[in-house]
């Protein structure tokens, strides 16, 4: 009885505790109207007090060194059709959407308009513009002032361009809603040249000459469409008081009107096409919810976290008067960071106080009253339609990015300075003397310290506590506090050193990311009552149990699948790619394959292993794409994969692509692939290490072995790719320099109709020589992290695949605008009318589609194979998949059309052309398995061994001959 008494107090204080809980979150939750809570006002100066003429230095630099005066009230109008110079291709375009005349500026070119100012002083520069139709990218221009780019930062200069829903949001057969494709939404707009990356947070501030000045703008990336500048005086934003002040002058009154409700998925336009609605399935009091449905109801996000990314949504005020404005959002993202907007109405920042508003870091949502903590802002609005735009901005964090991106570039220069005396690999225990050797190493050493010291107690303050973002600095700054203090140890740390310098870089990434997410917003009167934020537990409890529910008995793999009208054929389609790109390609299915085609298609995401499987088997599908170079003739020759010849248009889709794309898929004249992606080889170098040492890129391999000695002398080093096999593959590919050499010389790698390897023919042996006199001779790394190393400076120079450059342009911000890229080093030789040329051939890599001979929908096959290889397909492909998941998804295309199509700059495009023409393909025979593998064997035998270059390729060669005609006898070939 006692032990029962005692289980019966247990469960009645569970019980208690439980009702307490629940009448504690009831009430938490009920009497919670304290919206101002998370409202923060921060400020931070930087500290930072260098010679360096850094990024954000070289702008406050040239406003130091112009005469501080700021004529007050001037607005000059310059139409662009009163240019006094133009270069390149142009239009001038009448009445176009309103506008009388307007000059259309080419991706190739500049414009020049003059400018009469009467008072010499700062201005700033507003240009009134349209993002005509291009490449889908950012409109980049570049500024000059008399000639002259007055600052670094006005080097590239952004024009955005506006997107929004292609249609409303529609539902797929269950009800869940369906993302609708994003769509430029041009409109004439106009900006104040500012900075694209956000460090300056103001409108650039242009010096001008009294009398005529000319302003020049040249064209960097895609076209515009200018209608006029306005060269106006730099303005100060009111503060709110100011505001206020005015609001009681002129008697306004505060306006008693309902809640007026704004949906944030309901954006009339935004500046990135990964600005779409998303699903927040986290919250039953998100508008709307739905336990078992996706629902598209809010915006934002990680796809929101980028400086100068707007969204813009209209409203209606249904009587004139002062209104508060709330919105409910969520900002858990940035880990213990607070992230800023800049908040415009109808076009127009209404009060400083708006400018860089904070959003403080929190776990759940909440609505938020802009304002201060002790009082929200009023904002006078007028009956009728009004926009409301946020705008990211790094707010605080731009200064401090800017004195960090200071930080790494002194200490990578200082790391540069080390290892012109420890190399790459120093002694432990010898004493290199750096303190003594390098100039001023330990005050250097020094002042670094103490800038990550202020940054790091910058954001402990901006927060409010430690996070893994102080955890970075911790790290830097305990490493510097020793080697001040043990200054003969430093070469003992470099690998580390170098390690944090990189950590510091990806710290960069993270105090540059903005990320916010908002459910909605409401419009009220002083005093309203808010909707409830957050759920009840029991709210909570059963939409969890609902959604629990909902997994038992939907099917998932056929979320997204919409009636695409009348269906005559369904094939099955297999791809082993991301589910990103898998929803981009379904959305395109539905939107124009299956309809135009009456084709269905049943789109199915599996490994790449699962192919031979599911083809020994007799149960594969009709096409599989994203194939290896390797596969189609491998498995033709297995009688697996159709012959895409015998369809009558064969040779007509071929021209969508370079005679090297279709090489590795031809054998024995038929060919058993169409091309999807083509990656080829460039030339990376920094341009900053190289501009110090006084380099330029090598244009042949003489000088890439004459500038060996100008890199080694300060222990820095050039890359070549060596592939390793990954994992339990068996195929490697052919070393893609010592084929590039090798194309470069008239080399064949198959002769004798595909009997044997061609290496030891013609210049085979003396270019396996002198490939390999690279690592025997000069001592280039064998395995090395390219990127890593490009980032600090250890390899200035390296041969890459070209989409290299997606990784460096989001991944290596430390190093933006300090790198290039060129065509590969050729081959020297005499033409017949005796002049010297060179050769650039080089090799590329990639994937195909095919059709499975199992397959008995050949026909729909091939359709579906062309549609996915076209032009339009592969464009709005590419442009869809780097519009989710931004430049690091950058579209290789083997589609030379669609390449065009994709936003590379016109330099970069020319460059990659160029290079794509002299691309070659390395051909696919039986055997050729063993190739790749029996080169890298003959490779490493020479440069372990010290074996002769010349008798070793021979020997391997017969190996490979070997395999060659084992598998040649095996498929009846002989």
């Amino acid at each position: 009885m006692k032990h029962l008494k005692k289980i019966h107090i247990i469960l009645l204080v569970l019980l208690i505790a439980f009702i307490t809980f629940l009448v504690t979150d009831t009430l938490k939750i009920a009497f919670d109207t304290d919206h101002l809570k998370y409202n923060v006002k921060l400020d931070v100066e930087s500290n930072r007090d260098t010679e360096n003429d850094s990024y954000v230095k070289n702008y406050q630099n040239y406003i130091a060194s112009n005469p501080a005066t700021y004529p007050k009230d001037k607005t000059i109008l310059v139409s662009a059709k009163d240019f006094t110079h133009i270069e390149g291709n142009y239009e001038i375009i009448n009445n176009f959407n309103g506008v009388a005349e307007s000059v259309l500026t080419h991706e190739v070119g500049s414009i020049s308009l003059p400018v009469d100012i009467e008072e010499a002083g700062f201005y700033t520069i507003r240009v009134n513009y349209y993002a005509y139709e291009g490449k889908s990218s950012a409109i980049e221009r570049r500024v000059f002032i008399n000639g002259v780019v007055p600052f670094d930062a006005a080097e590239n200069v952004l024009f955005q361009r506006y997107y929004g829903n292609a249609a409303v949001i529609y539902q797929d057969y269950a009800g869940n809603d369906i993302r609708p494709s994003q769509v430029e939404k041009p409109i004439w707009t106009s900006k104040l040249i500012g900075d694209p990356l956000g460090y300056i947070t103001e409108p650039f501030n242009f010096y001008l000459n009294s009398g005529t000045n000319v302003i020049k703008f040249e064209s960097l990336r895609e076209p515009l469409l200018i209608d006029s500048i306005v060269i106006e005086s730099v303005k100060t934003l009111p503060t709110y008081e100011d505001v206020k002040a005015q609001y009681e002058a002129n008697n306004y009154e505060v306006a008693k009107e309902e809640l007026q409700f704004v949906q944030a998925e309901d954006a009339v336009r935004t500046t990135s096409p990964t600005l779409y609605p998303l699903n927040d399935r986290t919250s039953s009091r998100t508008m709307p919810s739905d336990p078992t449905l996706i629902k598209l109801n809010t915006i934002g996000g990680t796809n929101w976290d980028k400086a100068g990314d707007q969204i813009t949504w209209t409203f209606e005020v249904p009587k004139t008067g002062l209104y508060e404005i709330s919105m409910r959002v969520k900002q858990r993202l940035a880990n213990g960071m607070v992230v800023f907007r800049d908040i415009y109405i109808d076009g127009e920042i209404p009060f400083a106080e708006m400018e860089g508003y904070a959003f403080k870091f929190s776990n759940d949502w909440r609505v938020q009253t802009l304002g201060t903590n002790e009082e929200s802002f009023l904002f006078y609005l007028e009956e009728g339609t009004h926009e409301l735009t946020m705008e990211v901005s790094l707010g605080i964090y731009g200064q401090l990015i800017s004195d960090l991106q200071d930080v790494i570039d002194n200490l990578n220069k200082i790391y540069r300075e080390i290892l012109i005396y420890t190399g790459p690999s120093p002694d432990p225990f010898r004493d290199y003397e750096l303190a003594n050797r390098i100039p001023n190493l330990i005050s250097r050493f020094k002042s670094e310290l103490e800038q990550a010291k202020y940054i790091r107690e910058t954001l402990i303050e901006v927060s409010g506590n430690r996070s893994e973002k102080t955890g970075i600095l911790d790290t830097v700054i305990l490493q510097l506090q020793d080697f001040i203090k043990r200054p003969r140890s430093i070469q003992n740390s470099l690998s580390t050193y170098v390690s944090n310098i990189s950590s510091l870089g990806t710290l960069v990434i993270l105090l540059s990311s903005q990320p916010l997410e908002i459910d909605y917003f409401v419009l009220h009167e002083p005093g309203a009552k808010m909707p409830q934020s957050t759920p009840s537990f029991f709210e909570s409890t059963w939409f969890g149990f609902r959604s629990f529910l909902a997994t038992f008995t939907t099917d998932f793999s056929a979320v997204g699948r919409v009636d695409t009208g009348e269906v005559n054929e369904t094939i099955e389609v297999w791809l082993s790619i991301g589910q990103d790109q898998a929803n981009i390609l379904r959305k395109l299915i539905d939107e124009t394959f299956a309809p135009e085609n009456q084709i269905q298609v049943d789109l199915k995401l599996v490994s790449g292993a699962s192919l031979l499987p599911a083809t020994l088997s007799g149960r594969g599908p009709d096409v599989a794409i994203g194939q290896a170079d390797s596969t189609p003739v491998n498995y033709a020759m297995r009688n697996a994969v159709y012959d895409l010849t015998q369809f009558d248009d064969f040779d007509e889709i071929a021209q969508r692509f370079m005679p090297s794309a279709l090489v590795p898929y031809e054998f024995d004249g038929s060919y058993y692939a169409l091309p999807e992606q083509q990656i080829f080889l460039m030339m990376f170098y920094r341009t900053d290490i190289f501009e110090e040492l006084g380099l330029t890129p090598p244009n042949t391999w003489r000088e890439v072995v004459e500038m060996i000695p100008s890199l080694q002398k300060h222990n820095l080093e050039f890359y070549l790719p060596v592939p390793l096999t990954q994992g339990a593959a068996i195929i490697l590919p052919p070393n893609p320099i010592f084929s590039t050499m090798f194309y470069q010389n008239d080399g064949q790698f198959y002769i004798d109709g595909d009997r044997q390897a061609g290496f030891n023919e013609g210049n085979g042996p003396k270019v396996f020589e002198q490939w390999s006199s690279f690592y025997t001779n000069y001592s280039f790394p064998v395995e090395a992290n390219f990127n890593n190393r490009f980032r600090s400076g250890q390899m200035p120079i390296g041969i890459s695949y070209y989409n290299t450059y997606n990784v460096l342009s989001v991944f290596a911000p430390e190093i933006r605008g300090k790198w290039n890229f060129v065509a590969v080093p050729g081959t020297e030789y005499v033409d017949e009318h005796g002049q010297t040329q060179i050769r650039r051939e080089t090799v590329s890599t990639g994937t195909g589609g095919i059709i499975l001979n199992q397959s008995n929908k050949k026909e729909e096959s091939w359709e579906f194979l062309k549609w996915w290889t076209s032009t339009e397909t592969q464009m709005r492909f590419g442009r869809e998949l780097e519009g989710i998941l931004g430049a690091a998804a950058r579209y290789p295309t083997a589609n030379i059309e669609a390449m065009e199509q994709l936003p590379w700059t016109v330099d970069e495009l020319t460059k990659l052309k160029e290079q794509w023409a002299w691309v070659r393909g390395i051909p696919e025979v039986p055997g050729g398995y063993m190739t790749g593998r029996h080169l890298d064997n003959a490779f490493r035998l020479v440069l372990n061994e010290a074996a002769n270059p010349r008798e070793t390729i021979y020997d391997y060669v017969q190996m490979i001959n070997e395999e060659l005609a084992k598998k040649r006898r095996e498929f009846g070939l002989d």
